[in-house]
């Protein structure tokens, strides 16, 4: 069996370097969740797309004017909205190196989050009681499907906020923290804006 050489003072040479560098992953990281967050945008698209073809077709059942309650989506609406702004105070407080209230802020936000996914299956919980199912028609199939893939979007970046929160508790607030923070911003804000266009489109305009 052969043996690697010994360097001059004795000691086995290596022909790989054991230190690991700093990889300047920074940019490569933002341009490649920028690129995802295209790649989401060209979904919702899609699924706006397919609701604007679908929403007129009740098939001779209930339509918006039969089962949305707007004051619900508004309060909703608002929960969303509330837990932007509060992700906004979490993004200062990060730039400031203040780590308690970078995560007091998080938590703030879940919550908002929380209540904004309990409000929504409140709303499909109530409109399948009352037969609304998506097999009813062409309308709910493309509601309950535009709707619903926001809400799965935000219960993934619940889940990502409370993983965040366990990498900030143990290594605080370093420059890998920093970019993850600064990701989530971007996804949560991202969603923020595709509910705006949910609110608008499907809610406002069924009622009108």
């Amino acid at each position: 069996m052969s043996t690697a050489p010994l360097s001059p003072s004795g000691e086995q040479a290596a022909f790989y370097d054991l230190d690991e560098h700093a990889h300047p992953e920074g940019h490569s990281t933002m341009l490649g969740f920028w690129i995802y967050l295209m790649s989401d945008c060209l979904i919702f698209a899609i699924l706006f797309a397919c609701f604007g073809v679908l929403g007129g077709n009740f098939a001779a059942g209930p339509g918006p004017k039969d089962l949305f309650d707007l004051n619900l989506i508004a309060l909703n609406t608002a929960m969303l909205l509330f837990s932007s702004i509060t992700y906004g105070f979490a993004m200062l407080a990060m730039q400031q190196g203040k780590l308690r209230q970078t995560q007091t802020w998080l938590v703030v936000t879940g919550l908002f989050g929380l209540a904004f996914l309990g409000i929504e299956l409140y709303e499909f919980h109530h409109l399948i009681h009352i037969g609304a199912t998506p097999q009813r028609s062409a309308f709910l199939s493309a509601f309950f499907t535009l709707v619903g893939t926001h809400g799965l979007h935000v219960t993934f970046g619940l889940v990502w906020m409370a993983t965040l929160l366990v990498q900030l508790n143990r290594h605080g607030l370093i420059q890998a923290n920093r970019r993850r923070v600064a990701c989530l911003s971007l996804f949560w804000h991202f969603l923020d804006v595709i509910w705006i266009g949910v609110f608008t489109f499907v809610y406002l305009l069924g009622m009108l």
